[in-house]
Order: structure tokens, then C-alpha cells, then sequence
């Protein structure tokens, strides 16, 4: 009986380490993987090391996430050991109290921490950034620190420093040679924690940066929407550095002891003091270096462009080439929705550039968030495609220059799915069960309506309820019937890897799909489409209109576009770049999607409308919930 309890003890430890650390082998793997794919090993390579290295946001990055962690780790276990001693002596009352104040940071959801983070620092009008970042984390950890120190702190005899100071020793001496050395293994303990807490943290750092001042989680978070396998190198890189400090952590004490052991003397840790003024000092001198000014005489010298743009979507050398050569410093930060966008614009941050998408700029030309753009200053419009120029949104470009467009289709498996089947149906091959259970549908309410809005025939700017029910109506029998599942950006990678027959998709996205597997096709119903624009504008509180200007001929140019458009892998705006992926010899020789489709008259880009937004998304949260109830 005993052998089969340690058995199944073995076995489920045996299990629980593989669950625990199998992920982390396999990210260690794919780092060396010579393709983009996440989950297809197709030969050894450095090349998403090299290009961590050679990615400044993602370095910069790294910066930020070590020396925070490391001032914070500093600060927190100062403060939290002389809290927890000063409250060892204090009443038993006052102890008990401050022991729950204590945990109750531990025990409140972060995201309750972090949003009472961010309105402290509005309120107090303290700008967003590497401080207000810097200050959340020392707060946070210092709870864990001191959680770590008290149950030392207890074990300690009550007298100890007394007699030590009855010994001669005075009271800093009695705390730093009799009471610091017994509870030493509880303050290294602690700051560890502080230290791991720190590099791991998303939410409150997200919620109190800004000034485009980003830790890993947050680059790592907005590199999610694109395939990016740096992510398994960076990430690699920081469990490579955290398994030394460990090992270095727990052999210190056991070569200790192996030299007094063998007669060796034990010496004063004079080396710890010094220690943490170098690392004080090398994050000042990084810190310097990063704020140091070139020398040349460029024409926007020591002046920074704040833009505020999509996650993932900007080529990997445009923001470096054009600080080069203007010696301005951009500041980027990222969003996932034009209504988070919104959001921030409305509350009044200023930002110089923004790239929101079709409909929220005619809202923000109507809420009258937007400045005219000074068309003197701007020699780009001609090297854009007349296609994407002029559209409903903004009939006469006052207002925005295109970045990228597209359309939305379907991706499909062409080994699956046959062509007659698209071709008859259209969109309504969502509704068919010869493909029940291998459908995808995008977490998108706006296209996914108008999916289903032009199944049905209609225009896709309906404001007709009786329609957008109707809409609503063929959603759920789609959900209902079909087994389909809702994604947002993981259908990407899980197509590219034939996961499902087909799923609704941005045309960008099909690109990069279709050039991973040559098994994968774009298809745009007749009855119409979709097609997007995203375009730059500049606020009206801009603090840098004209470097914003300079930036919107830099992006638009040749140069700037291809960097963007090869990267990113959505269609330029600039004409010549879009031909020259697409033609021969091109990133994108041969892929439908990167073109998109012009002259079909049922074709439309997306008007905004605050009474119909409403309504659909209340439709579709329903449409959502009939989802989770049918699987």
C-alpha cells in the first residue's frame, strides 16, 4: 500500500513538474526556430535573437524591466525590513492591525490596484511614465517583502537586541550585526519575491505608464497581435537571467560553508553595499545615456513626437531611421481599439499623431479632436494610391493621411473548402454544415456584422433595426449550428497552421497567413465588403504639429512605407511600394490579399454612427453569450 502511495506521489510530482516547466522548454526550443511560426520547428536559427538585439523597443524594453526591478527590489526590502522590525515592537494590537493593512494589497484583484494607482497620479497631475512606474512597483512589493521578514523577525528572541546593547553595541549596531544577520534568509527571501514580482508585472504597470514608457509585459502584450517569435528570445533571455541570480543566490552560501568548513575565515560582506551602489550607479549611467543628445545639427534636435498607434504596427528600423536623421525622439504608445483610443483623446492626453481607423476619424473630426493638416508641409499625396484617397470619411484628406488599408474576406484551407462552395455562398458558407465545427468568426462586432449584413443583402450602414435584427438573428444560428469558435488574433497563427476550414479575417492578416502556407486562400464575397482605411491625423492639442508633419512624409515615403508594409504586411498607401511587394520578387508575389479589391460597387467603408454602434454591440454580446451557451 505505502509503494503505491509514493507511486502515484512520484507520478503526480512527475506531472506537475513537466506541466510547470514543459512550456517553458518548449519556448526555450522555438527561440532557435528558423521560421515565424510559433508551433511549427522549421530549422535552427539566431535570427530572432539578432533581431531582439537589434529591436530598440524591445531592448529599451529590457532596460526598463530590470532597472525598475531592481531600484524597486532595493527600495521595497530597505523599507519593508525596517517596517516589519519597527512593527515587531509595537503594541499587539497596532501589529495585528497593520499586519491585515499589510496583506490587503496581496489580497485586492490587481486591477483594483493598479486603476487606484492611475486616478492618484491624475489626481495629482503626475505625468505618466518611468517614475509613477517606478513609485506603483516599490509599492507593491513592499507587502511581500514585509510578509517575508516577520516571521523571522518572530522566531527572534524578544532580549536579543537588548543584550546587545547592554553588550556596548549601539542601537544601529545591535540592528545591522545582531538582528540584520538572523533574519537574513527572510529579507533575501522577501526580495526575491519583490524582484520577480516586479519583471512579471502587467496590469498595474500598464494602467500607470505612459509617456511610451514600456516593461516587458507590455511589449510582449502588444506584439501579440502580430506572430513575432522574438518573444520567445526575450523571453528565453529573462529566464536565462533569473536562473543565474537563483544559482548565484543559493551556491553563495553553500561555498561559504564549504570554506570555513576547511579552515577558511569567513569575511565581512563589504561587497554587498558595493554591489548595490554599482547597480544603482549603471542604471543612472544607462538612464544618462539613454537621454544623451547627438552632437550633429539636425532639424528637430532634442524635440519628441508622442504617437499613440496600433500595437505591431510599425516596420522594425522606421521609428530609429527617422530619430536619425531628425534627432527627434519618438515616443510610442500602443492601443488595441479605436474606442480605447478614443477614450484617451477625449479625457485630453496629448499625443502629436494618431492612426486611428475610417470611422473613428470622421467621429473625431466631428467631435472636433482634429486639426486641418498644413498641406504646405506635406509633399506625400502624390505617392499614394488614388484609391485610398478621398473616401466618405474624409472626402478631401484636411484631416488624414492613409497608413494602411484593406479589405476584410474569408481565409480558407483550399485542401478543405472548395472554391464552387465560396463562390455560390459568399458569406453564408458560415451556415453551412459541411463545415460545422472548422469555422472561425473574428471577436469583431462591426465585422462581424457586416458579414452578416451582407449575407443578407444588405448595406453594411444600415441603421434600419429590422435589418441589424435580422443581422443578429443569422449570427446566432451561426453560432448555434455551427460549433464555430470566436477568436481575435490567434486565428493568424491557427491558420497558418490549418487548424479550421476558414474563418473571417483581415486582409493583412491573410497575407501573412497565405505566405506561411501555401494551402491557405483569401476570398471576397461578391456581395461585398469591408474597406478599411487607417490614416494619421494630428490632434487638435498636439504639442508638435510640425514634427508630426515631418513624420507623416517620412512614414508615406517610399522608404518608410516599404519598411512598414513588409514588416507589418498590410497594404501601403503608397503606390509604388504597393506594387513593388506585390510584383514580382515581392514579399508578397502572388497573395490576393495584399491587394485590395476596388471597383465592386458593394464594397463600403464603415460611417459612424453612435445610435447603431450602441445597438450592435448589445447585439452582439448577445450573439456572444449564445456562443458560450451553445458549446
Amino acid at each position: 500500500m505505502k509503494k503505491k502511495k509514493r507511486t502515484l506521489g512520484k507520478a503526480l510530482m512527475i506531472l506537475m513538474i513537466a506541466f510547470f516547466y514543459l512550456p517553458i522548454l518548449y519556448m526555450i526550443i522555438f527561440s532557435f526556430n528558423d521560421g515565424k511560426s510559433l508551433t511549427s520547428f522549421t530549422g535552427f536559427s539566431l535570427r530572432w535573437y539578432q533581431h531582439m538585439l537589434e529591436s530598440q523597443d524591445m531592448m529599451t524594453a529590457l532596460y526598463t524591466t530590470f532597472s525598475i526591478a531592481i531600484l524597486a527590489t532595493i527600495v521595497a526590502t530597505v523599507v519593508g525590513t525596517v517596517a516589519a522590525i519597527g512593527l515587531s515592537s509595537s503594541r499587539k494590537v497596532i501589529r495585528n492591525i497593520m499586519e491585515q493593512v499589510n496583506n490587503l494589497p496581496m489580497m485586492n484583484p490587481e486591477i483594483v490596484t493598479a486603476i487606484g494607482f492611475m486616478l492618484l497620479f491624475i489626481t495629482f497631475k503626475v505625468e505618466k511614465g518611468y517614475v509613477t512606474m517606478l513609485l506603483a512597483h516599490i509599492a507593491f512589493c513592499i507587502p511581500y517583502v514585509m510578509l517575508s521578514v516577520m516571521p523571522k523577525i518572530r522566531s527572534l528572541d524578544p532580549n536579543l537586541a537588548d543584550a546587545a546593547m547592554d553588550l556596548g553595541a549601539t542601537p544601529f549596531k545591535a540592528l545591522t550585526k545582531v538582528i540584520v544577520p538572523q533574519i537574513t534568509p527572510g529579507i533575501v527571501s522577501g526580495a526575491l519575491i519583490a524582484f520577480t514580482m516586479s519583471v512579471d508585472d502587467f496590469i498595474i504597470s500598464y494602467f500607470v505608464t505612459g509617456s511610451g514608457v514600456k516593461n516587458l509585459s507590455i511589449v510582449v502584450y502588444t506584439m501579440s497581435k502580430r506572430v513575432n517569435p522574438s518573444i520567445n528570445a526575450v523571453s528565453t533571455l529573462v529566464v536565462v537571467i533569473i536562473t543565474i541570480v537563483l544559482l548565484v543566490i543559493n551556491l553563495a552560501p553553500v561555498i561559504a560553508a564549504k570554506r570555513v568548513k576547511k579552515g577558511g575565515a569567513v569575511k565581512r560582506k563589504r561587497w554587498v553595499p558595493a554591489v548595490t551602489v554599482c547597480c544603482v550607479l549603471a542604471v543612472a549611467v544607462v538612464a544618462l545615456q539613454r537621454g544623451g543628445i547627438t552632437g550633429k545639427d539636425l532639424p528637430f534636435k532634442g524635440q519628441t513626437l508622442h504617437i499613440y498607434n496600433w500595437g505591431e504596427y510599425t516596420g522594425e528600423n522606421i521609428i530609429g531611421d527617422f530619430e536619425e536623421e531628425t534627432g527627434a525622439t519618438v515616443v510610442m504608445e500602443n492601443f488595441d481599439s479605436n474606442e480605447q483610443m478614443y477614450i484617451k483623446v477625449a479625457n485630453g492626453e496629448a499625443y502629436d499623431i494618431l492612426v486611428p481607423s475610417d470611422y473613428m476619424i470622421q467621429r473625431l473630426i466631428e467631435e472636433d479632436y482634429l486639426q486641418k493638416l498644413d498641406k504646405s508641409k506635406l509633399d506625400c499625396f502624390d505617392k499614394l494610391s488614388d484609391a485610398v484617397l478621398g473616401l466618405p470619411y474624409d472626402p478631401n484628406n484636411d484631416y488624414s493621411v492613409p497608413y494602411f488599408w484593406g479589405t476584410v474576406g474569408i481565409v480558407y484551407d483550399k485542401t478543405k473548402v472548395d472554391i464552387e462552395d465560396l463562390e455560390r455562398e459568399g458569406y453564408n458558407i458560415f451556415l453551412d454544415q459541411k463545415y460545422r465545427g472548422d469555422v472561425y468568426l473574428y471577436d469583431s462586432e462591426r465585422d462581424s456584422f457586416m458579414m452578416a449584413l451582407k449575407a443578407l443583402g444588405y448595406s453594411m450602414n444600415t441603421e434600419n433595426e429590422a435589418e441589424l435584427n435580422e443581422a443578429y438573428e443569422w449570427l446566432v444560428q451561426c453560432v448555434e449550428t455551427m460549433d464555430t469558435e470566436i477568436v481575435t488574433d490567434e486565428i493568424i497563427d491557427n491558420m497558418a497552421q490549418g487548424r479550421k476550414a476558414l474563418g473571417l479575417i483581415y486582409s493583412g492578416d491573410a497575407s501573412y497567413v497565405m505566405a506561411e502556407n501555401e494551402d491557405m486562400g483569401y476570398f471576397m464575397p461578391e456581395t461585398g465588403t469591408n474597406l478599411w482605411s487607417d490614416a494619421m491625423v494630428i490632434p487638435k492639442n498636439a504639442k508638435n504639429p510640425d514634427l508630426a508633419h515631418a513624420f507623416i512624409n517620412y512614414a508615406s515615403d517610399y522608404d518608410g512605407a516599404y519598411d512598414n508594409s513588409s514588416y507589418v504586411g498590410y497594404t501601403s498607401a503608397n503606390q509604388e511600394v504597393m506594387d513593388d511587394l506585390s510584383g514580382e520578387g515581392g514579399d508578397y508575389e502572388g497573395i490576393n490579399a495584399y491587394i485590395p479589391r476596388t471597383g465592386n460597387e458593394n464594397d463600403e467603408v464603415f460611417e459612424y454612427n453612435a445610435d447603431t454602434k450602441k445597438i450592435i454591440s448589445d447585439l452582439w454580446s448577445r450573439v456572444k453569450i449564445a456562443a458560450s451557451n451553445a458549446g
